[in-house]
């Protein structure tokens, strides 16, 4: 935060860290991954003129990590669970906000398509935000 706008210098750098931090499990705290959505909720939040171009790469990283955090059999803790798919869902209505709506257009599909009712839910309501 302490950067402010001048995170866009980064942001292909940081792209890559943020998804490849969004990808690996690790471990039951799972510190990392909460930690990077964390970061990405910043990044948004200072960076949104140059999230529309972003937005393709993030909601795909988002999307899996909604759907790992649901289908994984690990050791994790279901407040830990929780807090992921809380995270990820602020993500997802941040990128919508500075996107114009079109995150939503996009999960559309995906919604109408998923039979996991946690998954289901983180959807809907980024779907029902105004």
């Amino acid at each position: 935060s302490r950067l402010g706008i001048r995170i866009v210098r980064h942001l292909k750098r940081l792209e890559r860290v943020i998804v490849g931090y969004l990808e690996v499990s690790d471990g039951p705290e799972e510190e990392a991954r909460l930690g990077i959505l964390e970061t990405l909720q910043c990044t948004i939040e200072h960076a949104w003129p140059r999230m529309p171009c972003r937005l393709p790469v993030l909601l795909k990283a988002l999307l899996r990590l909604l759907w790992d955090t649901h289908t994984e059999q690990g050791p994790t803790p279901e407040p830990v669970r929780a807090a992921l798919l809380h995270g990820a869902t602020q993500c997802l209505l941040l990128l919508d906000r500075c996107c114009q709506g079109q995150v939503k257009v996009l999960l559309e599909g995906v919604l109408s398509s998923c039979e996991e009712n946690r998954v289901r839910e983180c959807l809907r309501k980024v779907q029902e935000s105004s």
